[in-house]
């Protein structure tokens, strides 16, 4: 395990995380925690979600606050960020890390499915900065980082909604960067490269994948969720204070 650094500034900040239940989102919950920070972070897996932060209380940090809640449904996650922020206060930081990459061929896509995977991985986004913005605005700034992924940047096959919806994360990110600035608020993409998720492990890494991962990218270490933590608490931090409207891609190399 890496020993990432201390960033002075995240302790008592409140932070709040999509998809923060497994794999990257454990991640950022954990490594958030481990700062001092102040965590509330909503999933749908609740077993997972609720030992998370078990274990966190029982490694002597401030246990973070979940909430179940499906992100398609807007009004739901409006209202669970609304009630996170009345019992911790506004929230400094936002990470967007929520994103389901199921695979599918263009020709299979139906309207409907379309319109379930653009509810996933990119509608929540927005609404989730616009429901930050007000409070970040009341206490002069903040940090918001959105997660896209290498995906579209690699031409990658197999799930061109997925591709659409992570190309758009960008778009987002630099779409409100100039107005959200005007009030000090930082706007980030972070794009990760092939993390070894279980999900990713369980699913995909079969033998090929081995020898293509080896092939592109240019380190030679698996790609880790630590590695993208470690690029999302220095843009939360202050030590990223002059970093917006960019987008920071952690890939060991790949693109």
């Amino acid at each position: 395990m890496k020993q990432l650094a201390k960033y002075g500034s995240l302790r008592g900040k409140r932070v709040f995380i999509t998809g923060g239940g497994s794999g990257i989102g454990e991640s950022l919950v954990a490594e958030f925690a481990a700062q001092g920070a102040l965590v509330a972070f909503v999933d749908i897996a609740v077993e997972a979600s609720e030992g998370l932060c078990r274990r966190l209380a029982e490694a002597g940090w401030t246990a973070p606050l979940f909430r179940h809640c499906d992100i398609t449904d807007i009004a739901s996650l409006q209202a669970v960020m609304a009630e996170l922020a009345a019992k911790l206060g506004d929230f400094d930081i936002l990470v967007n890390n929520a994103a389901n990459d199921q695979r599918h061929q263009a020709q299979d896509v139906t309207l409907e499915y379309w319109n379930e995977r653009i509810a996933i991985n990119q509608r929540p986004m927005f609404f989730t900065c616009q429901a930050v913005f007000e409070g970040m605005k009341r206490q002069g700034g903040g940090s918001i980082i959105n997660v896209s992924s290498i995906s579209w940047h690699m031409k990658s096959g197999g799930y061109p909604v997925y591709a659409t919806t992570k190309a758009a994360v960008v778009g987002l990110t630099r779409g409100l960067a100039r107005d959200y600035g005007a009030h000090n608020i930082r706007v980030n993409t972070v794009t990760p490269g092939w993390v070894m998720t279980q999900r990713q492990i369980d699913l995909w890494v079969d033998e090929a994948a081995e020898v293509e991962i080896k092939k592109s990218q240019c380190l030679p270490n698996k790609l880790m969720p630590q590695d993208i933590a470690a690029m999302v608490l220095f843009l939360a931090s202050d030590d990223g204070a002059m970093c917006t409207s960019q987008e920071f891609i952690v890939d060991a190399g790949w693109v």
